[in-house]
């Protein structure tokens, strides 16, 4: 769930030598990994604080690296609660499989028929949107509504209500069949959390603890958090590891509200290899058996992806917000299964250690950042830069000023906070993207150019 960039273009890795190797007796070395997270904390300034955990048949292991943050220098280890985003919908598909086990619902289920009387979902050519079709994000609902007040950018979800949920759902026209195609949609998966819960009688996060995280003694993991666990909930930080003010999903938060400790997840993957027995085995069985085509050799199950390699298959999921990242992955063939969580932001991810800890995959080398200074500048000025800017035809990044602030909004994502580095240039501080505006004799800009990914995307000015 990493909602807060600008890209709409994707950047390749950049292969570096291979760093975690295996011992004599074929493990990971842990050696090996604290020297990735030496690397990428110490020396690449990528986050404030790391952890990696790592299980298969011999045990489980946690290596981490960095603090909670400067003002609190905590050492990160395997009880620090993250925000995990995205990795949250993995739950809320195990939800769902254990609902069809129970006989409380079927995949083929249209999901307004679990949601309060009067409610209506768009359909298209007859077709109604299921459950399996949010699940697998083939439903044809966007990546976010549209109707999202976001108050505080910095909180983009915390204010989405019900009735604002049930208001876009009765207005929106599905721009193509349900099934048809796969598009990420936190909009479609946290509607299926909602939904869920409507259907056991309960919020989310009381369904979810009572027939998910309590099964698992996932005791650490929860939405609202209790004293005791606020105290081992890290800050969030951003890019240049300033810290950020937490997410609170409410009505979304089957899409990416859990917050989660390393030992909790670890003690999901325990179960998910057969590593321990729990009460949640078949319906994790049926929830892993891949759905829908994602593209390539990537499928989608209920939750998770799964993603066909040599000798066998990589079930993963990540999540980002605006202050954290977070990975889980595992091989059912071998029996590994690999966490990573950052509490930063930052412009290289977390995704491809988990990878190249399950796969041997190449790792990323740290891009060349330059240290950017905000300034002040008139508001006719920063007023000249504001309007729509079409980066793609379904992509408008929009730019708005309130008093001395700058934000800009993709279409479909939160907005962010931007500031100006000059006249005519602007800059991100929570991703590493800049703004270049072609500005005429009279202040207007006509035009911007996305800087990001090592790429150049241009955007005229449309009304």
């Amino acid at each position: 769930m990493r909602d807060a960039v600008f890209a709409v273009v994707i950047g390749l890795l950049i292969a570096a030598p291979a760093v975690a190797q295996t011992t004599s007796e074929g493990r990971l070395s842990e050696a090996a990994i604290r020297q990735v997270l030496v690397q990428r904390v110490d020396v690449d300034k990528q986050a404030v604080g790391m952890v990696v955990g790592v299980i298969d048949a011999r045990g489980r292991r946690v290596i981490a690296r960095g603090v909670y943050d400067a003002a609190d220098p905590r050492p990160v280890d395997g009880e620090t609660l993250f925000e995990i985003g995205s990795v949250t919908k993995a739950f809320t598909g195990l939800l769902l499989a254990d609902m069809v086990r129970r006989g409380e619902v079927r995949l083929d289920e249209p999901v307004v028929a679990l949601l309060p009387a009067g409610w209506v979902a768009p359909e298209r050519n007859g077709r109604a949107i299921t459950l399996i079709d949010l699940a697998t994000h083939t439903s044809g609902l966007p990546r976010l509504a549209d109707n999202m007040p976001m108050a505080d950018p910095l909180n983009p979800y915390a204010d989405y209500a019900p009735e604002l949920l049930e208001a876009f759902l009765r207005r929106y026209s599905l721009p193509r069949d349900i099934g048809a195609a796969y598009e990420y949609s936190n909009l479609g998966v946290g509607l299926l959390g909602w939904a869920l819960a409507q259907r056991a009688g309960g919020d989310y996060e009381t369904v979810l603890r009572r027939r998910v995280l309590a099964p698992l003694d996932m005791s650490g993991a929860a939405i609202k958090l209790s004293p005791p666990l606020e105290a081992r909930f890290s800050p969030g930080h951003t890019a240049d590891l300033a810290v950020t003010p937490h997410w609170d999903l409410t009505t979304l938060a089957g899409a990416g509200g859990l917050r989660c400790s390393a030992d909790d997840l670890l003690t999901l993957l325990a179960a998910e290899l057969g590593l321990v027995d729990t009460p949640l085995k078949a319906a994790m069985a049926d929830q892993l058996a891949p759905r829908r085509i994602v593209g390539g050799d990537v499928q989608v199950a209920l939750g998770w992806h799964v993603a066909k390699v040599p000798g066998g298959e990589i079930v993963s999921h990540g999540g980002g917000t605006m202050g954290f990242q977070s990975f889980v992955g595992f091989d059912r063939a071998t029996g590994l299964g690999v966490v990573v969580l950052s509490n930063t932001a930052a412009v290289m991810g977390v995704e491809d250690l988990g990878l190249h800890l399950l796969t041997g995959a190449p790792l990323k080398t740290a891009p060349k950042v330059k240290v950017r200074e905000a300034k002040t500048l008139p508001p006719a000025v920063l007023d000249g830069l504001t309007g729509r800017y079409a980066l793609a035809p379904d992509a408008v990044l929009t730019i708005t000023r309130e008093g001395q602030r700058m934000f800009g909004q993709l279409t479909g994502q939160p907005r962010i906070e931007i500031f100006a580095e000059g006249p005519t240039a602007l800059f991100a501080r929570v991703v590493d993207a800049q703004l270049t505006f072609t500005v005429g004799a009279d202040g207007r800009a006509s035009a911007l150019t996305l800087h990001q990914n090592g790429q150049n995307t241009p955007a005229p000015r449309v009304p």
